[in-house]
């Protein structure tokens, strides 16, 4: 199956694009979409596009006339008559998940449960293909792994200016059949790009959707914001009593989501984008 990226606007109409731009972006773009694609047909992390394992990420020549690039992925798993398929279980939810991953990754919200979650179920009742290991926490913590790559994708709008916006997708012999993630511009690139951390303090209420002991990263649910948001537990709260509330609350939300045991109340600082949108929480305390 194919994903291309395409970019519109400025020099890229007259099929120009900055050169080091442009290899930053289709590096970021090879990246992201070796990431999401390890992470579906193994079930497991990696942060190296070059340990991809069981597929793997051909380039079509560039066209003349347009400035794109096609990429192709094929692998054993994947394949149906050489290349992979967007019919196969697996080529589905690989265009899902993408698309799941790069909307996060610029603060457009996917209810996960409603979307890829429900997808990932119905697949795996019906097909052994589907890891076992695919659940929320893996996909929240590959977005970590890509944020990098996403920015490199607005190399060419965000520095040289030779394109305005650029979009991604799957695509049938490069023509983009269906959007992943929103419209690259100026602003999804400020929003990536930008984080500030405020200086008010202020109180929230939660239930944690998941939690990484090394990192002390994690995500909350917020209801009032209506998504999960990223969080890392200040130096100054990374003791034994706070830890064990935000793993309580981790446990009883897996075990059911509406448990209102799982709550946790928390005062935080917010880290925003440039303008001003809400991007995560530095926790100081939880109650």
């Amino acid at each position: 199956m194919e994903f291309t990226l395409e970019f519109d606007g400025n020099e890229a109409d007259r099929n120009l694009l900055d050169f080091y731009d442009a290899a930053q972006a289709f590096g970021g773009f090879q990246r992201s979409l070796a990431l999401t694609t390890h992470l579906i047909v193994n079930g497991e992390i990696i942060t190296q596009a070059p340990a991809l394992k069981n597929a793997a990420i051909l380039v079509r020549p560039p066209e003349v006339g347009s400035w794109k690039a096609v990429a192709v992925v094929t692998g054993t798993i994947l394949l149906s008559g050489g290349v992979a398929s967007k019919d196969s279980v697996l080529g589905h939810l690989l265009t899902s998940a993408y698309d799941y991953v790069i909307s996060e990754s610029l603060g457009f919200h996917v209810d996960f449960e409603k979307s890829l979650g429900q997808q990932i179920e119905e697949h795996r009742a019906i097909s052994d293909e589907v890891p076992r290991e695919l659940d929320q926490g893996k996909f929240e913590a590959l977005i970590e792994k890509v944020e990098s790559a996403v920015r490199d994708l607005h190399r060419p709008i965000s520095h040289s200016g030779t394109a305005a916006t650029a979009i991604l997708g799957e695509s049938q012999s490069g023509l983009i059949v269906r959007k992943t993630g929103p419209t690259l511009d100026r602003a999804t690139f400020e929003y990536i790009d930008v984080t500030n951390l405020g200086s008010d303090q202020k109180s929230y209420t939660g239930k944690v959707s998941s939690y990484n002991s090394n990192t002390y990263k994690g995500r909350v649910y917020v209801e009032d914001e209506g998504r999960p948001v990223p969080f890392t537990l200040a130096e100054v709260s990374r003791d034994s009593k706070t830890i064990s509330k935000i793993v309580g609350s981790l446990s009883a939300n897996a075990m059911d989501r509406f448990d209102q045991r799982a709550e946790i109340r928390f005062s935080a600082l917010r880290y925003e984008s440039k303008n001003g949108r809400l991007k995560g929480f530095l926790i100081l305390r939880v109650f």
